[in-house]
């Protein structure tokens, strides 16, 4: 439904949509004052299509006799169709919105009039109700007359808005929409409704040459996007309504936009309209994840619903990016309670007033705390008894963990023992642990504390004898997520450059937010403990590439307006990431974006001893000796090792 800020409406019944006449018939004075225009519009309408139609029967000389009869049947048809056009919701919606639904109505008051004529006359043998003819042209003059007033009053509105401003009187930007299929279509038709969006569509691009010199809701279908270089058309701005095209597409027009200085945006993603999460007319900047152009994953949502419904889930980092993701996304499959677990209480309260928004009663429950705090992470086990544990808190800053491996070490792996132990004490059904591409063949810090954290799970699913089922989640780099590289392309940019590469040949998997969140629910629906799972991540991209696409996405030139400067690759830091160990048996699963790696498991108390004596040694060591003690536990580690006279006393390990 679409509905201006006025209370107009262009699908379904009136009546709900107007909040001041759904309490009484005439509401306050501005109703009042609008039931009495339509009611003299909608009288004078009727009066003139009835008389009309005696002219017509009798070729517009009707007798005395008839002109008396048309006055005796209008004391009861004038108000039967007047009271039928209220039943039907049509003194409850402005003048100047309608639309089809609206016409639908209109026709069947008229009918439900003519039907209650034709009952009179054949009951009273036509003595107190008009000639069957009449009755008939009444209905068809009625109708017409009826959708024509509503009709003129639309196009009244339009023609205002025609003229390029809005009710305010504030000037419309002239818009031109590439996309004239029904995301667009939607959009126009917004935008002719709305004054207050303040946006005036002028014309359509599409690549499809059937809709060529075609007419969308009245604008114009001029050919494809590329014409807007010519310049022929003034636009203010341009707004791509095509959010299921392909990435290549998105550049290439980009480009084109780029090279003629034209202010592009986007509508939401297909995702969200679809889900109804946002309207097509907020539309937005172009991202990069536009450029990319992934597909939508399709999940099998009845198996993630049996997996949450009814069950209290437990998600650690709910305040980060994948957290807070995977916390909005389980809220729709109505868990019995979800456990925000997060140390941030800046990040926490964030997320659960954005839950507590979207859906003010929602069953979360916020909890401040650190994993590593075995007493109050035993309290909140013993207290909620969480069904599942999604584990996402972790530290995942590449460089800076290589300057604070053990802190890394305590956090990503000890942790995770921690809590991986309170899970099978406490029965937990399924612990899901949110890994990384860097875990394999780990050459930086974060990566190799990721990987000890699987191990550990693996060995404690195989020599523990628990039920709960254990696995891990491996997945690449995240657009958008918090430290990641777009976000410091970005600040880059908006600084006037250089955006820094590392290396004109890096290159890294990318996926959006929502889809690793959706396939880490995926994933967690098919593990039967022990498994780790690597996502479909699709094709590697040149972190160059990526700096020039969100350059041009910023209306600039690359290495001409923002230069783009390449550092050297950083401590720890890979040309490319792998998907699987060598080690590792690839099993496939029943969907195409999930793989399942099973490896042989170490023996659970000797690997849980190395693993406290590492704890135990390491917090007194220098990163170096750390690293060296991570290795002994991770043979595949290959550690940066800085010299000391290399260190900077501000990176040094605290």
């Amino acid at each position: 439904m679409i509905n201006s800020n006025n209370g107009s409406q262009d699908h379904g019944p009136s009546a709900p949509d107007s909040p001041t006449l759904s309490r009484s018939p005439f509401g306050g004075s501005v109703e009042y004052t609008k039931v009495l225009l339509l009611g003299a519009a909608y009288t004078g309408v009727i009066i003139a299509a009835h008389w009309l139609a005696y002219l017509i029967r009798f070729e517009f000389h009707p007798p005395g006799d008839q002109q008396i009869h048309f006055w005796l049947t209008l004391r009861w048809a004038l108000p039967s169709e007047l009271a039928f056009l209220f039943l039907f919701g049509q003194f409850r919606s402005l003048l100047s919105y309608f639309s089809l639904p609206d016409a639908n109505r209109i026709i069947l008051a008229c009918a439900a009039t003519s039907s209650i004529s034709m009952t009179i006359w054949y009951a009273t043998g036509g003595a107190h109700a008009p000639a069957r003819s009449i009755v008939i042209l009444s209905f068809l003059l009625d109708s017409v007359g009826l959708v024509s007033v509503r009709v003129f009053f639309r196009r009244l509105r339009e023609w205002q808005r025609g003229n390029g401003r809005n009710g305010h009187g504030i000037v419309s930007r002239r818009v031109a929409i590439i996309g004239a299929g029904d995301v667009g279509a939607n959009l126009a038709k917004e935008c002719l409704s709305r004054r207050d969006l303040g946006m005036l569509p002028v014309a359509f691009y599409d690549d499809d040459p059937v809709k060529w010199n075609m007419r969308v809701h009245g604008i114009p279908v001029l050919g494809r996007p590329e014409l807007l270089a010519d310049g022929k058309v003034s636009v203010d701005e341009v707004v791509f309504a095509m959010p299921s095209a392909v990435g290549k597409r998105v550049r290439e027009i980009v480009q084109v936009l780029n090279e003629a200085k034209l202010k592009f945006e986007t509508v939401p993603s297909l995702e969200q309209l679809v889900n109804g999460d946002v309207r097509v007319s907020q539309i937005r900047p172009v991202e990069l994840e536009d450029l990319l152009g992934r597909e939508t994953v399709s999940l099998a949502t009845d198996r993630i619903s049996g997996l949450i419904k009814g069950r209290t889930i437990m998600v650690t980092g709910a305040g980060g990016s994948i957290g807070s993701e995977l916390c909005r996304q389980i809220l729709e499959y109505l868990p019995r309670q979800l456990l925000l677990v997060e140390r941030c209480e800046v990040q926490i309260f964030q997320i659960e007033q954005e839950l507590l928004g979207r859906t003010p009663h929602a069953p979360i429950v916020a909890l401040v705390a650190d994993i590593m705090d075995d007493l109050r992470m035993r309290g909140l086990f013993e207290r909620f008894s969480p069904e599942v544990v999604f584990h996402a808190a972790a530290h995942k800053h590449v460089p800076m963990m290589e300057s604070q491996p053990y802190e890394a070490f305590r956090n990503n792996a000890i942790g995770t023992k921690k809590l991986a132990n309170l899970a099978a004490k406490f029965g937990v059904d399924r612990f899901i642990l949110i890994s990384t591409d860097k875990a394999i063949n780990p050459t930086n810090v974060m990566g190799a504390t990721k990987r000890l954290a699987e191990i550990y799970l693996q060995a404690l699913q195989r020599h523990n004898g628990t039920p709960t089922k254990f696995m891990a989640v491996r997945f690449g780099n995240v657009l958008g997520s918090s430290g990641s590289v777009i976000p410091t392309f970005k600040r880059q940019i908006a600084a006037g450059g250089p955006v820094t590469v590392t290396h004109p040949d890096v290159t890294r998997y990318f996926m959006t937010i929502p889809e690793a969140a959706g396939l880490v629910l995926q994933s967690a629906t098919q593990g039967q403990g022990g498994e780790i799972f690597v996502l479909d991540m699709g094709k590697l991209l040149k972190i160059a590439d990526v700096a020039r696409q969100l350059i041009e996405l910023s209306g600039l030139k690359p290495d001409v307006d923002i230069e783009i400067k390449y550092t050297g690759l950083r401590p720890g830091e890979k040309l490319f990431e792998e998907l699987n160990l060598a080690a590792e048996d690839t099993i496939p699963t029943d969907h195409p974006k999930v793989m399942r790696f099973v490896g042989v498991p170490r023996e659970l108390e000797s690997f849980r001893g190395d693993l406290l004596q590492v704890q135990d040694r390491a917090v007194a060591m220098s990163a170096d000796q750390v690293k060296l003690e991570l290795q002994k536990l991770l043979p595949e580690y290959k550690p940066y090792l800085s010299e000391a006279k290399e260190s900077r006393p501000a990176l040094q390990q605290v």
